[in-house]
C-alpha cells in the first residue's frame, strides 16, 4: 500500500502514524483502567440493585467521557501544530498551501490509509530501522529545489529577453552614430557654402542699411507732419465739441418748450382723461377677476 508520496514524505507520514498509534494506545489503556478501577472499587458484592448499577454506569460514563474528550482535544491541537510546521516551511519558500477538508471524510482514502498502516505496522513487517526516523535530504528535483529550478528558468528567460533588447539598443545606437556623422558632414558643407556667401551678404547688408537710413529720414519727416496735423485736428475737435454742447443745450430748451406747449393743448387733456378712465376700468376688472 502506497500513499502516492516520495520516500522522504512517506517516512514522515510513518513517523507521525507511529506517534498517533502510541497516543491511541495510551488512550485505550486509560479507558481500560477506568473499567478496571470500577471493578476493583465497586464490584465487591454479588448482588446490586438497579439504582446502584445505574449509579456505577453513570460514574463510569463520566470518567470515560472526560478521558476521551481530553484525548480528542489533544489530538486536534497536535494536528494543528503539525500543520503549523508544514505551513511555516512553505512560507519560507513563499508558497501558499491549500487544504481540502472534505477529503478528510473520503472513505476510499481512509481505507487506503488504514491499509497503509496495516502493511507498515504489522508484527511481520515492523521496521525499526533508524533511517526511518532520521530526516533525509529532499531530492534535488522536488520541494525547494524545484522552486529554485523554476526561479532560475525564469531568470534565464528574462536574461535572454534583456540580451535581445540590448542587441536592439546597440543597433539603434549604431544607426544614431551613422546619422550623426552624416549630419556633421552636412554641417561642414553648409559652413563652407556660408563662407562663400558671406561676402555677398555683407554687400547686401550695406545696401539694406542705406535703404533703412533713407526710410528713417522719410519716416521722421512724415512723423513731424503728422504731429502738426494732429495739433490742428485737436484744436478743431475742441471747437467742434463746444459747438456741439451749445447745440445740445438749444435742443434741450426747445424740447422742454415744445412739451410744455403740447401739454396745454386740448388733445393732450382729452388723451389724459381717456387714460385715467381706462386705468380705473382696468382696476375694476382686476377686482372682479380676483373675486
Amino acid at each position: 500500500a502506497e500513499l502516492g508520496l516520495n520516500e522522504h514524505h512517506q517516512n514522515e507520514v510513518i513517523n507521525y502514524m507511529r506517534f498517533a498509534r502510541f497516543k491511541r494506545g495510551l488512550c485505550l489503556k486509560t479507558v481500560d483502567s477506568c473499567f478496571q478501577d470500577l471493578k476493583d472499587s465497586r464490584l465487591v458484592e454479588e448482588t446490586f440493585t438497579v439504582d446502584e448499577v445505574i449509579d456505577m454506569l453513570d460514574g463510569l460514563r463520566t470518567v470515560v467521557h472526560s478521558e476521551v474528550e481530553s484525548e480528542l482535544i489533544n489530538t486536534t491541537y497536535t494536528n494543528v501544530l503539525l500543520l503549523r510546521q508544514l505551513f511555516s516551511q512553505a512560507e519560507k519558500w513563499y508558497l501558499k498551501l491549500q487544504t481540502d477538508v472534505s477529503e478528510l471524510e473520503n472513505r476510499e482514502l481512509l481505507e487506503q490509509v488504514a491499509e497503509f498502516e496495516k502493511s507498515e505496522f504489522t508484527s511481520s513487517n515492523k521496521k525499526v530501522d533508524a533511517d526511518l526516523i532520521k530526516p533525509k535530504l529532499a531530492p534535488l528535483n522536488e520541494g525547494g529545489s524545484e522552486l529554485l529550478n523554476k526561479t532560475v528558468a525564469c531568470l534565464q528567460e528574462e536574461n535572454e529577453k534583456l540580451k535581445t533588447r540590448l542587441k536592439t539598443v546597440e543597433t539603434q545606437a549604431t544607426a544614431a552614430l551613422d546619422e550623426k556623422s552624416k549630419l556633421e558632414k552636412s554641417l561642414r558643407d553648409l559652413q563652407m557654402i556660408q563662407g562663400d556667401q558671406k561676402t555677398n551678404a555683407n554687400q547686401d547688408i550695406t545696401e539694406l542699411e542705406n535703404k533703412v537710413a533713407a526710410l528713417k529720414c522719410q519716416f521722421e519727416k512724415t512723423l513731424n507732419d503728422s504731429t502738426a496735423n494732429q495739433k490742428f485736428l485737436e484744436e478743431n475737435l475742441v471747437t467742434t465739441k463746444h459747438d456741439l454742447l451749445k447745440v445740445q443745450d438749444q435742443l434741450s430748451t426747445a424740447e422742454k418748450e415744445l412739451e410744455k406747449k403740447f401739454q396745454q393743448t386740448a388733445a393732450y387733456r382729452n388723451m389724459k382723461e381717456i387714460l385715467t378712465k381706462k386705468n380705473e376700468q382696468i382696476k375694476d376688472l382686476r377686482k372682479k377677476l380676483s373675486k
